[in-house]
């Protein structure tokens, strides 16, 4: 039975990823630091190749795709858009909290809270996970049997915990920038309920193992732990 692939891949870095700041709606381009993160891997790694190309409309993905994927043509899906943060886009955690009592609340119940103004997590779940079941019924109807997505961390981890198996929790599927995952869809098993198989990472494990670079994990992984709730304590 045919199956498909579909490659998710995380845009690279950017000032907001550098300096720690909320950044979802915001258009930022990639930092010069990020370019050269990409080229460097790249250079020295394996990117998945793809028949058809899916893409945030938010340009540091854009800019990823056309440094991975020279003169590739991408569907711009902008339901694959970042989380929106509302007023507490742009800031720190530290200048949220200085204009926010709220903020401090949170951070310290654990608890999912909406940002003021922003867009609450189940909605940026719901909206990131149809963009994808339509890209999965469009590659079906048509027959064609790999795809390359780039996007960005959060809505990575939206599909990954919704679809992926093995089963993970969100924060579990969390990414470098430049880096992502491989999945494969079996049509029979997606009818029935719904997953992807995770065969393999971008880069491919031993690569990745290999590269020590991790520039602004631990930095994406504290605003993304405030902004859909701290991970539940094993």
């Amino acid at each position: 039975m045919k199956s498909y692939t579909i490659h998710l891949i995380r845009h690279g870095i950017t000032t907001g990823n550098l300096l720690g700041q909320y950044v979802g709606r915001t258009d930022l381009p990639l930092a010069p630091e990020g370019i050269a993160q990409l080229e460097d891997l790249k250079r020295h790694s394996s990117y998945p190749s793809a028949q058809v190309f899916y893409c945030s409309p938010l340009q540091r993905c854009l800019q990823t795709l056309q440094l991975l994927y020279p003169g590739a043509q991408p569907t711009v899906v902008d339901g694959l858009r970042e989380c929106d943060f509302g007023d507490w886009e742009g800031k720190t955690a530290k200048e949220i909290a200085a204009e926010d009592e709220s903020f401090t609340d949170w951070v310290g119940s654990g608890e999912i809270v909406t940002p003021p103004n922003g867009e609450s997590g189940g909605v940026f779940m719901q909206r990131v996970c149809s963009a994808f079941e339509s890209i999965v019924q469009e590659m079906m109807r048509s027959g064609t049997s790999s795809a390359a997505l780039v996007a960005h961390g959060g809505s990575i981890m939206c599909i990954l915990s919704a679809y992926g198996l093995p089963r993970a929790s969100f924060y579990d599927w969390m990414t470098s920038n430049g880096c992502g995952y491989s999945l494969r869809i079996t049509p029979g098993l997606w009818m029935r309920s719904m997953v992807a198989e995770v065969y393999e990472t971008i880069p491919p494990r031993k690569q990745t193992e290999q590269n020590s670079e991790r520039l602004v994990i631990d930095l994406v992984r504290e605003a993304a732990d405030r902004a859909f709730g701290k991970k539940e304590q094993e």
